[in-house]
């Protein structure tokens, strides 16, 4: 998956389960700078990291990396 389109959907998921970057990334352990470069396709795919969001979002790891078809 492209990393624009990694991005769009992490931003996407986080806003529909109703979390701000600052309350994602402290249940993450992780910084805002991190997760909006994550959420900007600037930062290189951690897969550890996608999966860990995820998890915190309730979703597959699966549905995260999926694309649809339009």
């Amino acid at each position: 998956m492209e990393n624009n389109q990694l991005a769009q959907r992490v931003r996407a998921f986080r806003k529909l389960k109703g979390y701000t970057q600052l309350e994602l990334a402290k249940e993450l352990g992780v910084s805002v700078a991190v997760l909006g470069s994550l959420e900007r396709g600037t930062r290189k795919n951690d897969p550890k990291l996608l999966q860990h969001i995820a998890v915190t979002l309730g979703i597959s790891y699966e549905e995260l990396m999926s694309v649809k078809e339009e």
